[in-house]
């Protein structure tokens, strides 16, 4: 009995919590048409499963089958070499699963693995329509749940027995499940908005979120910025029983004496956050939304969020108001106005802007009480299906008039432009011209650059400096540089080991400041009893006394007229190896000469006594004569 009484607080907050008494709980739903046979020809309702990826704005013909085996598809249809993969020019195959077992999820991933185009889950109880959503925390099916991208819906267990009969009768069943009205489309703009939480440790479906508001952030700033929709935050809060709220567990876990509660995220009481930490963020991303939207820049909230996820982890120690501020200051958002929006969390009263939420989580019109967390809500219908940027774009686009739609449900190639914008929130180097911010589809990220083939490293938001190969080209590697007198001194060394380090002379840290070393106070120079020794800039002078000459590399002074006589020898000796070399180009020359002119000499003898062949014979005028 003591040990009930210790945990009943406890169990009253987390069961009693509810800010309404009587939940209204809408099932979102799509139109099943059998189009044969005509036994069974005509339209139904069928609820849109909380995972895979609707058609929305679209629709989809195919035929349905019922497995002889694993009716139930809670296991792989592959044990039983099942396939349902559809032949070329075949419609797409629409199985029909039995409820029970096992979860929704697991259903249609087994049917999806086989080949199923669609899935529908026949209810196994006379029951109104429920809505299919994903385990609750279940790390186990994380990982199937995020890759299931097809469609699928519960249908009634009467009208699922119709189809088992028709089935079994031998008729081929074809139907159209129909996606076009399941998001109203009145007229130019859509108005969505998106429950939420601020807590990055509640387990599956948290990661699942923190993933959607960074992938959409771009699409959901560019439709924002074009005045194409109008978006708005949303957070659940709860509160605690009267008669608890003195307890230890309400002041963990709520602000305003009891008012504005959340569950603890670690789900311990004695170490940790406590639930009214994420109360507290959830109420300054709320004020964000609000102090943005009244200087007309609504979608700064996605850039808050995503970089408050970033920077300001639960795993890291950083979910705090310091944290935050820091983010606050990077976007330039005015913190009087935001502290003012946010009140007094200790104060006895009602949060007018809590108060809202609470208000809001209440269903109204064609919208049911906000039970599933995160919540999507487009044209005041519930989203239905995975929480992924395509799929999401797809509903809101299918929830404008048609003819309406804007370019981004066109296209995808596009850029949201936030860095034009006080540089995004990012790092930047003004001297240098290199900032982090980069556009992309999904809106500005903080990156660190590649800068002419060198790679910038830091978080992004505050810091990043070049690294590797060739940082020195680049501002000097971040380092202590200096110029004085025509002479450049840096401290950056090209290593990935050494960062900045003041080069010979200096000394200091490398990177604020590097300081002269006097060589000659600290005695590291000219210490021969004859030098004498003068400091400069990055460096030193040394001289001798009298007629001695300072030799640096042995720091000592020899005598000049030494100096003189080795250097008169040197003379001699450069002056006879210079006579040498110009006495054996002269004989060469005399020698090449001397033989060129015999050889001319010589054939003008021979030629006059011993006639070539080409020159005409000489007539013996001394026979003529004779005869």
């Amino acid at each position: 009995m003591k040990q009930l009484l210790c945990y009943l607080p406890w169990l009253l907050l987390s069961l009693l919590v509810s800010p309404f008494s009587e939940a209204r709980f809408v099932v979102e739903k799509n139109s099943l048409s059998v189009t044969s046979p005509e036994s069974i020809k005509g339209t139904h309702d069928s609820a849109i499963g909380n995972f895979g990826i609707p058609q929305y704005g679209g629709s989809m013909a195919g035929t349905v089958v019922y497995p002889k085996e694993n009716q139930k598809s809670c296991k792989e249809f592959s044990d039983f070499s099942i396939s349902f993969k559809s032949q070329p020019g075949a419609l797409p195959t629409f199985l029909l699963v039995d409820r029970g077992d096992c979860f929704f999820a697991l259903k249609v991933w087994n049917a999806q693995k086989a080949g199923a185009s669609a899935v529908l889950v026949a209810d196994n109880v006379d029951e109104p329509l429920i809505t299919m959503d994903t385990p609750e925390e279940d790390v186990s099916s994380a990982k199937y749940i995020e890759n299931i991208t097809i469609p699928s819906a519960l249908v009634t267990k009467g009208f699922s027995e119709k189809l088992k009969k028709a089935i079994s009768g031998g008729d081929m069943v074809n139907l159209n499940l129909d996606w076009r009205e399941a998001v109203p489309h009145p007229d130019d703009r859509v108005e969505y908005e998106l429950w939420t939480n601020s807590n990055d440790e509640c387990g599956v479906k948290c990661d699942m979120l923190m993933e959607f508001v960074k992938d959409f952030k771009g699409a959901a700033q560019i439709l924002e910025k074009g005045g194409f929709t109008q978006f708005r935050p949303h957070y659940i809060t709860w509160y605690c029983p009267h008669a608890f709220t003195l307890s230890r567990q309400c002041k963990s876990q709520c602000i305003n004496k009891g008012r504005y509660c959340a569950p603890d995220p670690e789900q311990d009481f004695s170490s940790g956050y406590d639930g009214k930490d994420v109360v507290v963020e959830n109420l300054r991303q709320l004020c964000v939304y609000k102090v943005a939207n009244e200087t007309g820049k609504p979608w700064v909230w996605w850039d808050y969020v995503t970089d408050f996820q970033i920077r300001c982890p639960m795993k890291e120690k950083k979910y705090n108001k310091e944290c935050a501020d820091s983010v606050i200051k990077s976007l330039g958002i005015d913190s009087k106005k935001l502290d003012k929006c946010m009140g007094d969390p200790d104060a006895d009263l009602d949060n007018p802007v809590l108060k809202e939420e609470q208000d809001a989580q209440v269903g109204k019109g064609s919208r049911g009480d906000v039970t599933i967390l995160p919540t999507l809500v487009v044209n005041n219908r519930q989203y239905r299906g995975k929480l992924e940027r395509s799929a999401v774009l797809k509903a809101l686009c299918s929830g404008f008039e048609e003819t309406t739609e804007p370019a981004i449900c066109l296209s995808t190639d596009v850029e949201s432009n936030e860095c034009l914008d006080n540089n995004g929130g990012c790092w930047l180097d003004k001297s240098a011209n290199i900032t982090a911010c980069k556009d992309t589809f999904r809106g500005r990220v903080c990156e660190c650059p590649r800068v002419d083939g060198v790679q910038f490293k830091g978080d992004g938001y505050s810091h990043c400096e070049p690294s590797g190969p060739g940082r020195c080209t680049i501002n000097n590697g971040g380092c202590w540089h200096e110029e004085r007198d025509g002479h450049a001194f840096s401290a950056c060394v090209d290593k990935d080991s050494v960062k900045c380090q003041c080069p010979p002379g200096f000394k200091g840290d490398g990177i604020k400041k590097c300081e002269d070393i006097n060589e000659c106070k600290e005695k590291k120079a000219c210490q021969c009893p004859e030098c004498s020794c003068k400091n400069t800039w990055g460096s030193y002078e040394c001289s001798c006394s009298g007629d001695l000459l300072y030799i640096r590399d042995h720091d000592t002074c020899i005598s000049k007229t030494g100096a003189q006589v080795r250097s008169a020898w040197a003379a001699v000796w450069l002056i006879m190896l210079s006579l040498g070399l110009a006495a054996g180009g002269a004989y060469l020359v005399y020698k090449y000469r001397l033989r060129q002119y015999m050889d001319s000499e010589i054939r003008a003898i021979m030629a006059q006594y011993m006639p070539l062949d080409s020159q005409p014979e000489v007539p013996n005028h001394v026979n003529d004569e004779r005869a």
